[in-house]
C-alpha cells in the first residue's frame, strides 16, 4: 500500500516556509535596521549582515532578494523530492520537513525578539 502525502499538505509547507522568510527576512531586516539606526552597526552580532548593514539600503535589500529566490528554489526542490519518494520513506521526510519549519519559524520569532530587545531595552537579549 503506498501513501501519498496530501496536496493540502504540501501547499500548507508553502504557507509556513513563506511565514519563515517573513520572519527571517523582512521582519529582521526591518527590526536590524531600526536597531542600527538607534545603537549603531556595531551591536550587529552577525557579521554577515554587520558587513551588509555598512552597505547601501539597496545592496541590503537585494542581497535578502538573493535568499527569498535562493531558499524558494531550494524547497521547490525538496517538495519535488517529497511527491517522489516512496511510502513510508515519504512520511519520514515529510515529519522532517515539518520540525525543519518550525524550527526556523522559531528562529524567526526569537531573532524578532532579539531585536525588539535592541530596539526598546538597548541591549540584546543574548
Amino acid at each position: 500500500m503506498t501513501t501519498r502525502i496530501a496536496e493540502s499538505r504540501i501547499e500548507e509547507y508553502w504557507d509556513w516556509i513563506a511565514v519563515a522568510l517573513f520572519l527571517l527576512l523582512a521582519v529582521d531586516l526591518l527590526t536590524t535596521l531600526a536597531a542600527a539606526r538607534l545603537v549603531g552597526t556595531g551591536a550587529e552580532s552577525n557579521p554577515l549582515m554587520r558587513w551588509l548593514l555598512g552597505r547601501s539600503v539597496l545592496v541590503v535589500i537585494g542581497a535578502h532578494l538573493a535568499v527569498v529566490v535562493l531558499v524558494t528554489g531550494c524547497f521547490r526542490l525538496l517538495v519535488e523530492r517529497l511527491r517522489r519518494m516512496p511510502s513510508p520513506a515519504n512520511q519520514y521526510f515529510a515529519l522532517a520537513i515539518e520540525v525543519w519549519l518550525g524550527v526556523l519559524v522559531a528562529v524567526g520569532l526569537g531573532v524578532f525578539a532579539n531585536n525588539l530587545s535592541v530596539i526598546v531595552l538597548g541591549g540584546s537579549l543574548l
